[in-house]
């Protein structure tokens, strides 16, 4: 969790396009394409969660993601972690034995315990860990639904559901690889 990368909120923003699909799953492409952005970039977010279990493929030409898991089900730290890995958010280089005055061989006081400093970024990695644990895809979700029109909803469905009508009827071109 060093660093937060693009890569979360494109992911998060792919599975909130999910969440009322029906079961009708949604290619990475038509995602991308909803979202604005690159569609090898979703393939590879979807990858991830997929083989984290919280999306699963389905194939064909009506093909592409489904949530694996009810949105209440998936917090936004499984989300981070599948998409970024497991990281520290600090790595501790032990400079404190490095001290000038110690000569190269520190004193027992100065290299006992846990570093003050990485301790103190421990406790900031717990909270944050805490904090992304106790929100779901399903709160983000209804914070969006709070702020949208009424209307966006089943207009974003619409717009998917004419993507994937589209496709069926080979008016939409997809390339093998993008087609989950």
């Amino acid at each position: 969790m060093a660093h937060l990368t693009a890569s979360v909120e494109y992911g998060i923003h792919g599975l909130l396009a999910l969440i009322d699909a029906d079961h009708q799953p949604r290619s990475a492409r038509d995602i991308a394409s909803f979202e604005g952005i690159s569609p090898t970039f979703v393939s590879k977010i979807f990858a991830k969660l997929e083989k984290a279990g919280i999306v699963r493929a389905a194939g064909g030409v009506k093909g592409g993601y489904l949530l694996a898991r009810r949105p209440e089900a998936i917090s936004v730290l499984a989300l981070v972690d599948a998409i970024e890995g497991r990281k520290p958010l600090f790595e501790c280089q032990e400079i404190r034995g490095r001290c000038a005055l110690f000569d190269g061989k520190p004193p027992d006081w100065a290299s006992r315990g846990v570093c003050s400093i990485h301790a103190v970024m421990l406790k900031a990695e717990k909270a944050m860990r805490d904090a992304l644990a106790s929100e779901t895809l399903a709160d983000i979700s209804n914070r969006l639904q709070a702020k949208a029109p009424p209307e966006f909803g089943s207009e974003a469905k619409a717009w998917f559901d004419q993507r994937l009508a589209a496709r069926r009827k080979g008016l939409l071109a997809q390339p093998k690889a993008l087609a989950r």
